[in-house]
């Protein structure tokens, strides 16, 4: 009987096939397209109009996906990419392009994500600085072994990507996170600590450091010490608390008016488009004294309050409890007694203050699953104009189809860059009845 040696040599995995790709496109995720033999390949980090030898690393029914081996001929629009770690971090896709490039290719996904609806002949756009924009961030702290990380998640993995710097960080964001950073990796602190929030707003710099163990005063002290030093607002939220005390305000200016808002609370990361965004919400919607607006997903004001001055009227939805009692302060410290803040659930009915203030223009700004649920609250109210701001283009067109089949069209679209960098792209739409 013939026995089987458990050592038995396996047979060597095929060798990836090779070969050059014309680059036809690409995604806006930074991404090249090309097409062999009637089937899509996506090249990693290739850009339109270059040829590249690129090796199959993952094959699939309707594409596959490529590395490269080796550019024949570059696209100018190719830059080397300021960050040491964008090749590992998964938090910026589009630094190897330069910046005019990274706006061509999220214009021209846009405008395909649209082609079913009819837009105007040109989109407007707001841009701002290519880097130094974040004014928030979080990071992951990890430590085993001696060795601690302190970063973002790698790309497409779970890994933390160790980083001294991120460009796109506001400037005081960076200077404090170097601080931060080289006291955390030399105490044995890090292993209590999950993850680092980072902010930046009218009051300076705030750290929210999320705990996964208790930690003692002896152990936080010299943390302390350095926030008190350099003029740091630190904040410690405990494994088991969900949220920090309603202490944690913070705040910021937008229209000449103040907005407070809980430092766990969603602002707009890129507070330069930020300011552009509501001056041209305001602009395209023409406010005048005999305009009743419906503000959804209105946060803590930061669309309600410049509506506010403008218009006759505005009542400003939110889910959230917290921050409609924030958005009452706001309009309460502006004086703006035209301004109701209403908290409820916006995939349920609406409240009857809706049913009954002839509402004739609307603003929203949903999260990326979009607002169609309460699409046939709007169309009964029937308001001339809706303005729709989106960070997720395809719940965006979803949402634009059913208002257009109830009778309103498209009038202006605006492409908001308030993440250079990163696939991630803003839309602002306006529709008429």
């Amino acid at each position: 009987m013939k026995r089987h040696s458990k050592h038995r040599s396996r047979p060597k995995p095929p060798t990836a096939k090779v070969a050059t790709y014309t680059i036809d496109d690409t995604t806006h995720e930074g991404n090249g397209v090309a097409r062999q033999d009637g089937k899509v390949i996506f090249v990693s980090g290739a850009i339109k109009g270059e040829e590249v030898e690129a090796k199959i690393i993952k094959t699939g029914r309707q594409f596959d996906q490529a590395e490269p081996v080796r550019w024949q001929v570059e696209s100018p629009h190719r830059v080397t990419p300021p960050c040491e770690y964008f090749e590992r971090c998964g938090g910026c896709q589009l630094q190897h392009m330069n910046i005019a490039e990274q706006r061509q290719v999220k214009t021209h996904w846009l405008a395909n994500q649209f082609r079913k609806l009819a837009l105007p002949e040109s989109l407007s756009t707001l841009f701002g600085e290519p880097f130094g924009y974040r004014r928030r961030a979080r990071l992951s702290v990890f430590a085993k072994g001696g060795k601690v990380d302190i970063g973002f998640r790698a790309k497409a993995s779970n890994s933390i990507v160790d980083i001294a710097q991120c460009p796109v960080l506001a400037p005081p964001l960076q200077v404090a996170y170097e601080g931060l950073r080289e006291r955390i990796k030399a105490t044995a602190i890090a292993g209590k600590i999950g993850h680092l929030e980072l902010l930046q707003d009218g009051k300076g710099v705030s750290v929210v450091i999320r705990l996964t163990r208790d930690v003692g005063a002896q152990e936080s002290a010299e943390l302390e010490q350095w926030a008190h030093q350099t003029g740091v607002s630190l904040y410690w939220q405990a494994a088991d608390q969900e949220r920090l005390s309603e202490d944690a305000i913070r705040s910021y200016q937008i229209d000449e008016m103040k907005v407070n808002f809980h430092a766990q609370d969603f602002i707009q990361v890129n507070d330069e488009i930020n300011q552009a965004m509501v001056h041209q919400a305001m602009d395209w919607l023409a406010l005048n004294q005999n305009d009743v607006v419906l503000d959804l997903f209105c946060g803590a004001g930061n669309f309600s309050l410049p509506l506010a001055r403008r218009a006759s009227k505005v009542i400003a939805v939110e889910a959230l409890e917290s921050m409609v009692a924030m958005g009452r302060n706001n309009a309460a410290q502006a004086k703006l007694d035209n301004l109701e803040f209403i908290a409820a659930d916006l995939t349920q009915a609406p409240p009857n203050a809706l049913k009954k203030a002839k509402v004739n223009k609307v603003l929203l700004d949903p999260p990326r699953a979009g607002a169609y649920e309460c699409l046939p609250t709007l169309v009964k109210l029937k308001p001339t104009q809706i303005l729709y701001v989106s960070c997720n283009a395809s719940t965006l067109a979803r949402d634009a189809e059913y208002l257009l089949a109830h009778g309103y069209r498209v009038s202006k679209v605006c492409i908001m860059d308030m993440f250079p960098q990163t696939s991630h792209v803003e839309t602002m739409m306006l529709l008429q009845n």
